[in-house]
């Protein structure tokens, strides 16, 4: 295909030159794009300490101690069902209870989430925001919207 070794060192010569220009292209403008946004949408954007807010929603407590519960209850089911159960055995009941506490854990919280989520874009709508971040998140400026949050779903700070 290639004659000598010189037309080989200039068409790989080429082809990485092609693909460093591309890089650069792709990074000057990935660059100058996020600039443009971040610059145009400062004033729009949110912040909370998201984990505050779900931490003290007040039906948090509630789920917290139903999951106990459930923990408690699946402690004494694998307690009197492992007795007569092999290691094979314990193992797999291990994993079902596991699997049940997930599930149970994930209905209990699922809804204290979608209760913040909603508090925290009701208040977001109202200011006018178009981005809410976590608090934890972001390194400088936004507004944060945390006391107003906690406000709307009744918690004290």
């Amino acid at each position: 295909m290639f004659k000598d070794k010189k037309q080989v060192k200039f068409v790989a010569f080429a082809v990485a030159v092609v693909f460093l220009l591309g890089i650069a292209a792709v990074a000057v403008t990935q660059t100058t794009t996020g600039m443009a946004a971040a610059a145009g949408s400062s004033s729009n954007i949110g912040i909370v300490n998201y984990q505050m807010i779900v931490s003290q929603h007040p039906d948090m407590a509630k789920a917290q101690e139903a999951m106990q519960a459930e923990v408690n209850q699946a402690q004494k089911d694998f307690d009197s069902k492992a007795a007569t159960m092999n290691d094979k055995e314990k193992q797999d009941y291990y994993m079902q209870l596991q699997q049940r506490l997930n599930l149970k854990q994930q209905e209990l919280v699922g809804p204290v989430f979608d209760k913040v989520n909603a508090a925290i874009k009701a208040v977001a709508d109202a200011k006018g925001l178009t981005v809410v971040l976590d608090k934890n998140q972001v390194i400088y400026g936004g507004q944060d919207i945390t006391d107003e949050v906690m406000k709307k779903i009744g918690a004290a700070k």
